[in-house]
Parts: C-alpha cells; sequence; structure tokens
C-alpha cells in the first residue's frame, strides 16, 4: 500500500512540476517582452531568476519522471521514494508563488 501511495504522490508531484514549468515560460516570455522594450538591470536581474528556477523545477520534474518510468526493486521503494513528499510539499509552494507571481506580472 505505501507503494500506491507514493506512487499518486509522484504522479501529483510531477503534476504540479509540470504546472510550475509552465508558468515559469509564461514568466520567462513576459519578462523578455519587457526587457526587449526597457533594458534595465532588474529585467536582466528577473530574467536570470526566472531561467535557475525554471531549470529547478524542470529537474524535479524529470527525476519524478523518472522514478515512474524505472521503479526501483521492491527492497529499495521506501528508500528512493522517500524525497516524493518534500518535492510535492516543495512544488505546492512554488505553486502558490508562482501563481502570484504570474498575476502580479500580468497587470
Amino acid at each position: 500500500m505505501v507503494m500506491i501511495e507514493n506512487v499518486w504522490l509522484t504522479y501529483l508531484a510531477m503534476s504540479i512540476g509540470v504546472i510550475n514549468v509552465c508558468l515559469m515560460m509564461g514568466l520567462l516570455n513576459s519578462y523578455l517582452k519587457t526587457y526587449k522594450e526597457i533594458k534595465s538591470g532588474f529585467t536582466i536581474g528577473l530574467l536570470y531568476f526566472t531561467s535557475l528556477i525554471l531549470i529547478q523545477n524542470i529537474f524535479i520534474t524529470l527525476y519524478l519522471a523518472i522514478q515512474l518510468i524505472i521503479p526501483p526493486p521492491d527492497m529499495f521503494i521506501s528508500e528512493l521514494h522517500e524525497p516524493v513528499k518534500p518535492l510535492l510539499i516543495i512544488n505546492m509552494i512554488q505553486l502558490i508563488a508562482l501563481i502570484i507571481l504570474y498575476s502580479l506580472t500580468r497587470k
């Protein structure tokens, strides 16, 4: 039963990670448009920040996807799936923060 719970948590964390990547791509696109109009150091900082967080989200999502594609042997399930809950929490917090940032950026 632990394995099934972890699989659903992995799918949930991965889904939230994909949403985060999409939001980050939207933010990156918005910041690029802004930079083309207003070439400021602050906008460059936003571009760097968004790019690094985007890379981090891509790596987390790929890590979770690899866990689903290549399941570990039964005896190692709990050890290899242990990071799923913290990654799920991190992805959920980032999702809330990105929704707020995205809505502020669109105004």
